[in-house]
């Protein structure tokens, strides 16, 4: 974890980069949020990287590299799909950016950790697989793996697929159960699945969080900021509008999302918006073959190349219509 915030330092004392970007310490010290770092003695006050630096930064890059010079930035392995998917829609200057690959072995989830009933958490050591957590009221210890985020604890990947800079070994694609709760949904009567998405959706405040950190959502002006579109207000006027904003967004981003989590890890609401995207992942995989967006720079995104063996639209009503 030091390596990371040293490789930050050296970056900005050598003048191989303007700036750096990384993560910050919030009010708690498991509240950590992206920052821009433009000096040696900013980033070594502020520059944490920890089992919780669980934002991916790469969304971020689209306003930073349109500032000119050159910005350092620390990708995950997921991040690092996000990344390529994005210099693939030319929304980020390559040359602009140091993009230095750190392996990870999954963040944390202090949700998770609270659930356990764990309170009063004031740091963390990082022992291997296991948590050591300073409380108010004395030391525990848990495994990683048990209070892992959702997208960690069903990895799809722990290589890096574009870096400057690698510290560490590179990993391998994972072999993970990643669509096992799309496939519960899919199980469902509609009645049933209907009434879990009009559940989850009715608590949604139009916070706008999940698409303002999908680095897929990258449109220069939002459909739901366009004051012509009907859909600009953030409260929801009705049930129609409350579901119209997520499934439109699922749309928009299908075949480019890469699964990176974010959309859910933000949601204040804690509603499973990475469900109605990996749905869209796990029919585009069925139907036009396997593709993981992100994975390289060659591959087309199947909804945005087009083949005669392609599916029909009556594939809906052959594969069950509204029984999936």
């Amino acid at each position: 974890m030091q390596r990371v915030k040293e490789k930050a330092l050296s970056l900005l004392s050598s003048g191989t980069v303007d700036r750096v970007l990384g993560w910050s310490a919030g009010e708690f010290f498991y509240d950590l949020t992206p920052a821009v770092f433009t000096s040696v003695e900013e980033a070594e006050k502020r520059f944490v990287f920890s089992a919780f630096s669980g934002a991916n930064l790469s969304k971020y890059l689209i306003a930073e590299a349109r500032k000119g010079g050159k910005v350092a930035v620390f990708l995950k392995p997921c991040d690092s799909y996000s990344f390529v998917q994005l210099l693939k829609e030319h929304r980020i200057a390559r040359e602009r950016v140091y993009a230095v690959g750190v392996p990870c072995e999954g963040m944390c989830d202090m949700e998770k950790i609270k659930a356990k009933g764990i309170s009063g958490v004031t740091g963390i050591e990082e022992q291997g697989e296991t948590l050591r957590l300073r409380t108010l009221y004395g030391e525990e210890s848990l495994n990683r793996a048990d209070v892992l985020l959702e997208k960690c604890a069903v990895c799809k990947s722990k290589k890096i697929v574009c870096f400057d800079e690698l510290l560490g070994e590179q990993g391998e694609e994972q072999s993970s159960d990643r669509f096992a709760e799309v496939e519960r949904l899919e199980a469902m009567r509609p009645e049933e699945r209907f009434a879990f998405w009009r559940g989850e959706l009715s608590r949604c405040i139009r916070c706008n969080a999940c698409r303002n950190v999908c680095p897929a959502c990258s449109c220069e002006k939002c459909v739901f900021d366009n004051p012509e579109s009907g859909a600009q207000n953030k409260a929801a006027a009705d049930s129609f509008e409350e579901n119209l904003f997520h499934i439109i967004r699922a749309f928009h981003v299908a075949s480019r999302c890469t699964d990176c989590g974010e959309c859910s890890r933000v949601c204040p609401q804690h509603i499973p918006l990475h469900l109605l995207n990996r749905k869209f992942i796990k029919d585009i995989n069925e139907l036009y073959g396997e593709y993981q967006a992100g994975a390289d720079f060659e591959t087309k995104p199947p909804l945005m190349s087009f083949d005669k063996g392609d599916c029909e639209p009556s594939v809906v009503y052959e594969r069950g219509g509204a029984a999936r």
